[in-house]
């Protein structure tokens, strides 16, 4: 998206009366559901499949940590330090923009929990959708961010749960 359309959308979302606030909201809800459903697929996982605890432990694990690893030395600024705007979103970090990690983490969380049950990861791949939407129009992400967060996601999660394990 250009400078202009980030501060249209902006200034659109301000004018509403709720509407700074309910973005907040609708983030901090879907970021919550999304970071609470990952333990509770550990604990299903620990008393109905022990045997795919490891893979659901490890592969997320050490993916998050290299999308964070890459993330670091890619160091890409925000959409609020390219055009200079304040975000909808209230976040006041300096770069590391690319890739979304909440996204990435997102889809990984999907990922593991279709090694359970495919209607909790399409649950997770929704949320997911709506939080990228969310972070592209709270102005803390470019929509390139969030696509290969959400790529990354289920291409690690690809290769970790099906091709490594």
């Amino acid at each position: 998206m250009t400078e202009a359309q980030y501060k249209c959308i902006s200034e659109s979302i301000c004018r509403r009366k709720y509407g700074k606030m309910l973005i907040n909201m609708l983030d901090n809800l879907i970021t919550f559901m999304i970071f609470v459903s990952y333990p509770l697929l550990g604990v299903y996982v620990f008393y109905f499949q022990r045997s795919l605890l490891i893979e659901i432990a490890l592969v997320p694990f050490v993916s998050f940590v290299a999308v964070s690893l890459f993330r670091h030395a890619v160091n890409a600024k925000r959409p609020y330090e390219v055009y200079d705007f304040t975000p909808i979103i209230e976040k006041d970090t300096k770069r590391h923009s690319f890739p979304s990690r909440h996204i990435f983490s997102a889809f990984m969380v999907g990922m593991a929990y279709m090694q359970v049950s495919m209607q909790g990861a399409i649950d997770i791949f929704i949320l997911g959708v709506l939080l990228s939407v969310l972070r592209v129009f709270g102005g803390v992400h470019f929509i390139r961010d969030v696509i290969f967060g959400a790529l990354i996601g289920i291409l690690l999660g690809y290769l970790g749960f099906y091709i490594v394990f």
